[in-house]
């Protein structure tokens, strides 16, 4: 398993967690797929979710966004 399996498990597994308290709004069978709907639904639940799925959420966020600047910032 690489490292992106084992994020977008763990992003999987928070979509589950939280879907009825912050993901009300997306389908019930709804899972992101890519790397941008991951962030977009981890910042649902970050906004919606209390201090646990916050903190939950921090690393995900991080490690998804390790490399999405990477041009930018040359």
């Amino acid at each position: 398993m690489t490292d992106a399996d084992a994020i977008f498990k763990a992003v999987r597994a928070l979509t589950d967690e939280y879907r009825l308290r912050c993901l009300w709004f997306l389908r019930g069978d709804y899972y992101p797929a890519t790397p941008a709907e991951a962030l977009r639904v981890l910042g649902y639940i970050e906004r919606r979710g209390d201090m646990a799925a916050f903190r939950k959420v921090a690393p995900l966020k991080q490690w998804l966004l390790q490399n999405s600047s990477g041009r930018s910032a040359a």
